[in-house]
């Protein structure tokens, strides 16, 4: 299968999580083309800061393989992962990371800071960032355009004109 495929997955999960008011941020971990475990992000329901979709992810697979390493698993995630998922994608010794969005504000596989290019860290994860980089983007904008519109309801304030409502604002 083609990296879209799974990205297409990875967004359905990340509509789970905008479903539960959490940012929609959607991911699969698949193994010899298959998908083997899912997670979307939780951390306000969960009120677990590390409840990220990458990490659910990666808790479930480890719980299905039975391995805290998980060589040979590629992990595709709407959003470029930040710096406690990289660092966690890194330990769990994935072969390959896929992202969707880049995250001005916290991405770790290059926005900010690439993680996965220290060579002298002492495992090496393939990245590739973009795939689908426009619908998974489109998703979350919705998103936050969605709260900001609710919250003006809320408070009795009349919407913000596209200029200043912070349509250009990063991602997350």
């Amino acid at each position: 299968m083609d990296d879209a495929v799974f990205m297409q997955q990875a967004i359905s999960h990340a509509h789970n999580a905008w479903a539960l008011g959490e940012v929609p941020v959607g991911a699969v971990i698949v193994k010899d083309g298959e998908v083997i475990a899912t997670g979307f992000n939780q951390p306000i329901g969960t009120h677990d800061p590390t409840a990220h979709a990458e990490i659910m992810a990666l808790r479930a697979a480890a719980g299905i393989l039975g391995n805290y390493r998980l060589p040979g698993c590629e992990l595709f995630v709407t959003l470029e992962p930040c710096a406690m998922c990289s660092g966690a994608m890194m330990h769990a010794r994935l072969a390959r990371v896929v992202y969707g969005a880049h995250d001005p504000k916290t991405g770790a596989c290059g926005s900010i800071v690439d993680l996965f290019a220290q060579e002298r860290l002492n495992h090496h994860t393939e990245v590739k960032g973009g795939v689908l980089a426009e619908e998974c983007g489109t998703l979350l904008r919705s998103f936050f355009a969605e709260r900001r519109r609710s919250l003006q309801r809320k408070l009795g304030v009349s919407p913000l004109p596209p200029e200043l409502s912070g349509s250009d604002a990063p991602l997350a």
